[in-house]
């Protein structure tokens, strides 16, 4: 979709075996918490995004190793 704003794509693979324990972890680290507070009124939730869903999922169109 082309519609002249520019958008920031991420990925990640997790790894860990408890992945809500470990964002409870991330979210409770004061430095995280400091870098939240400066990044996110940066971003905006794009159109398709779910009820209280901050991010929207993306079909990947290919992937290369």
């Amino acid at each position: 979709m082309d519609d002249g704003k520019y958008y920031l794509f991420s990925y990640f693979e997790y790894v860990g075996t408890d992945f809500a324990g470990d964002m409870k972890k991330m979210a409770a680290d004061p430095l995280t918490q400091q870098w939240w507070k400066l990044t996110d009124p940066c971003q905006a939730p794009v159109k398709n995004h779910k009820d209280k869903e901050w991010w929207a999922r993306m079909r990947e169109v290919f992937h290369q190793p």
